[in-house]
């Protein structure tokens, strides 16, 4: 008798098992100010003035430690990919220039985003590593 019951009860644990739909991912609001508070596991300097500007239709800038910046961005839920196109090329202090170099070479390298608990972004590579940390602005 339990033989039977049993057997009808793994088939349908089994099929609706077969049924059953991967969680969506919910997409990430980029839009608006974000401040850089690490760039390639690197804390941006105090006071610094690094932050990225994701505007809508895909468009990006911001300031690069040194210089302004712009380019597109593409997200699709938690995939991102971030393309600057252009730079302003003004000199800074040898700590700022660095810091610039950091921001532009993590930039492309970008391939997925997550959103802590605190709400910070967490700009990642296809490998799982942190490239940029971001805070909102107010």
């Amino acid at each position: 008798m339990f033989k039977p019951l049993f057997g009808a009860c793994f088939v349908i644990f089994g099929l609706s098992a077969c049924q059953s739909t991967p969680p969506q991912v919910e997409a990430v609001n980029l839009l608006g100010s974000w401040h850089i508070e690490t760039a390639l596991s690197n804390p941006v300097i105090d006071n610094s003035p690094a932050q990225i500007t994701f505007a809508e239709e895909g468009k990006l800038s911001g300031n690069n430690s040194c210089n302004r910046f712009f380019g597109d961005y593409s997200q699709q839920q938690d995939l991102l990919s971030l393309t600057p196109a252009g730079t302003t090329r003004m000199a800074c202090v040898e700590v700022l220039m660095q810091q610039e170099q950091d921001i532009m070479k993590a930039m492309p390298l970008v391939s997925n985003i997550k959103q802590s608990a605190s709400g910070k972004l967490l700009l990642k590579s296809e490998d799982g590593a942190t490239l940029l940390v971001l805070v909102k602005q107010d």
